[in-house]
């Protein structure tokens, strides 16, 4: 019996071999799969490999180190995308800009660069334009200010992820020793600005030597710690029609208000014109010989920390002062964003699309009190609703001029601040200074052009 099932089994196993044989040609043929049958369930494999990247210290207050909240998103982004390394260079803000130029010229920056609203680089053509990598909505996500800052002949060039402005900031400790009042809401009047600084330079051993003053701050290219005086009164730089525009009346008396508190008014050291930027930061935090102190936000955290560490004193911020427009203004280039030198994979560029995206998203956003800076998304609203002093700076930094879209903003801004440093130290007459550098920077545009 067993032997007449093994045969039939044997059988039934022969016949199924003979039609599969026999019928698989024939089922093949008629249903064959086809090539888009494969690529609709087949996932595309992302990108993999090294991006690389160059930013510049921020001082983060969670940490007290410089670049801890920038690995932090890095490593984060890895985690998130086997396979993509982001290989980071840190810069310095002495010599960074130096090597991010050379870079440019050489033909090998890396392929995310932070380019802030540097026009210089926006227009050299060798960044990835990156308005058809984002949507309308994306878009009107940013402040306005923000996408400007970035925007170039038609184009947006970088992704901004934050900004930040200047303040002036006050010794309370001197105020409160010489018993002058602080500005009331922190605003003055230039007048009302002058009258406290007198009484708060003076000689503070008996000596008859000054050495405690008012006002300090420093001449250079790049920085508009003082360009809130200078615009006090209506000057501008580049008119709506991108013209060279710093020498109307509104400049002049702008000027001369800053050269007035050097030598009519004597509220600055005596070096106040020729001094480093170190060099007057040093004074007002650690010498703590001066009264009121222009700087940009990130050095409230560096004034908390001091203060916490029993090293400090009692600050307050202010507005500049107004004059003629009415108003307190100041003018920035503080916009931080990141730009992408031209990519011919086209697979890694939209990796580093998704880089920049992932560093501007709203929770990396709610996190930039950390280095004193505020956020470029709208629906974002202050992140410092518990720093009465940060909120103060967040609610008029809408009235922050943004160094204007020029190509050529560089050169004018190196020659028109080497111009007014001269005339500090010389005490020039406004109209002499602004007649030198009309000059010089006509000359220059004219030679950039032909």
């Amino acid at each position: 019996m067993k032997k007449i099932k093994k045969t039939w089994l044997k059988i039934f196993i022969y016949i199924v071999l003979i039609l599969f044989i026999a019928g698989g040609p024939f089922y093949l043929s008629k249903f064959h799969p086809r090539d888009r049958d494969y690529n609709v369930t087949k996932k595309e494999a992302e990108w993999r490999g090294v991006i690389s990247f160059w930013d510049y210290p921020r001082l983060d207050r969670k940490t007290g180190t410089n670049f801890r909240w920038i690995y932090e998103k890095i490593r984060a982004f890895e985690k998130e995308n086997p396979g993509v390394y982001i290989d980071f260079k840190p810069l310095d803000w002495e010599r960074g800009g130096i090597k991010l130029d050379t870079a440019i010229k050489m033909g090998n920056p890396p392929d995310v660069l932070p380019i802030g609203s540097d026009y210089s680089i926006l227009s050299k053509e060798v960044l990835q334009p990156l308005d058809p990598y984002l949507t309308a909505e994306e878009v009107s996500s940013f402040k306005e200010d923000a996408i400007k800052a970035v925007s170039y002949d038609g184009h947006i060039w970088g992704l901004p992820w934050m900004m930040s402005t200047y303040t002036m900031v006050l010794n309370l400790d001197l105020f409160n020793e010489r018993g002058v009042e602080p500005p009331v809401d922190g605003n003055w009047t230039y007048e009302e600005f002058i009258e406290k600084l007198q009484q708060l330079t003076y000689d503070s051993k008996g000596n008859g030597k000054i050495d405690h003053f008012g006002f300090n701050s420093f001449i250079q290219s790049g920085y508009y710690n003082i360009w809130g005086i200078l615009l006090s009164d209506g000057g501008e730089v580049i008119n709506n029609n991108f013209q060279y525009a710093f020498y109307d009346e509104g400049a002049l008396t702008g000027l001369e208000k800053l050269i007035d508190l050097k030598h009519k008014y004597k509220v600055t050291p005596p070096d106040f014109g020729e001094n480093t930027s170190n060099a007057a930061w040093t004074n007002f935090y650690k010498d703590k010989n001066i009264a009121v102190y222009p700087v940009g936000t990130w050095a409230l955290n560096v004034l908390e920390n001091l203060k916490n560490e029993g090293v400090g004193f009692d600050y307050q911020v202010a507005n500049y002062p107004t004059g003629k427009l009415g108003n307190p203004l100041t003018m920035t280039s503080g916009i931080g964003a990141y730009g992408i030198y031209k990519q011919e994979d086209r697979e890694k560029l939209e990796v580093c699309i998704k880089f920049l995206k992932y560093l501007a998203d709203e929770k990396h956003q709610e996190e930039l009190n950390r280095l004193g800076v505020f956020p470029v998304k709208k629906e974002v609203g202050n992140i410092y609703q518990d720093d009465p002093m940060m909120t103060q700076i967040y609610e008029n930094a809408e009235t922050a001029k943004i160094i204007p879209p020029h190509p050529y903003w560089k050169e004018i801004d190196r020659i028109l601040q080497n111009e007014i440093r001269m005339g500090v130290l010389e005490n020039r007459s406004s109209q002499q200074v602004i007649k030198e550098a009309q000059e010089k920077v006509e000359v220059m545009l004219n030679a950039a052009e032909k």
